[in-house]
């Protein structure tokens, strides 16, 4: 029997993807889906195809996140995206170092077909992974949102952003930590319906000005 894994899963009017997602959730990895203010069936749906379901009325990615790691109480805990532009057959290729002890934060480093990324958003993506190398010498390609770690751990590293800061305040705190960090490649495919981040561009520069405050909050600590 695999280890079971808790997969937290930030929604907003994803009931038209999760039905693909949720059924193909692999063996030992429990579906943790956090509805965070959903005007649609996200709730009904993931509830009638087996998943945890929990509420976070705060609107943010991270607000959606910290909820569903509070709820996690697996050793290891792994993190996706809702919307079917991953596939969660991958996930324990990203969770496998972890288990094995070889890394401590191991990410996704996405890659697809032309259009599965808007280009704002994979442009916005490529320099700030760079900054990040730059800062911190850590060598990720992708601040990709498919990740894994142990739950403890993770709960230790006192993360405060709500919004899209999240993904990357949970590395740059991990570094200091002193982390082992990695990453492995996995397929990226169009997501269902919009995107609510970097679908626009307005979206995009919204997160991007989430993750300058969070380096600006970096480079003084």
């Amino acid at each position: 029997m695999n280890a079971v894994h808790d997969v937290i899963l930030p929604s907003l009017d994803e009931e038209s993807a999760l039905p693909w997602v949720l059924g193909r959730m692999p063996e030992g990895y429990r579906a943790i889906v956090v509805d965070n203010g959903s005007t649609d069936r996200t709730a009904e749906v993931a509830e009638a195809h087996g998943a945890v379901v929990v509420h976070e009325p705060t609107r943010g990615f991270g607000a959606a996140c910290w909820t569903g790691l509070c709820t996690a109480d697996a050793e290891v805990v792994c993190f996706m995206d809702a919307d079917a532009s991953f596939d969660p057959t991958e996930l324990p290729r990203v969770a496998d170092p972890v288990d094995r002890g070889e890394l401590d934060l191991c990410l996704g480093a996405r890659s697809g077909r032309a259009g599965a990324w808007p280009v704002h958003a994979r442009v916005a993506n490529r320099i700030l992974a760079a900054e990040l190398r730059r800062r911190t010498g850590v060598q990720l390609r992708d601040l990709g949102p498919m990740r894994a770690a142990r739950r403890e751990q993770l709960l230790a590293l006192g993360l405060v952003d709500r919004r899209s800061g999240w993904p990357l305040e949970m590395v740059l705190r991990a570094h200091r930590a002193g982390w082992r960090i990695g990453e492995v490649p996995v397929a990226y495919r169009p997501r269902v319906g919009r995107s609510k981040v970097t679908g626009t561009v307005r979206g995009t520069a919204r997160a991007i000005g989430d993750m300058s405050r969070i380096l600006a909050e970096d480079a003084r600590a």
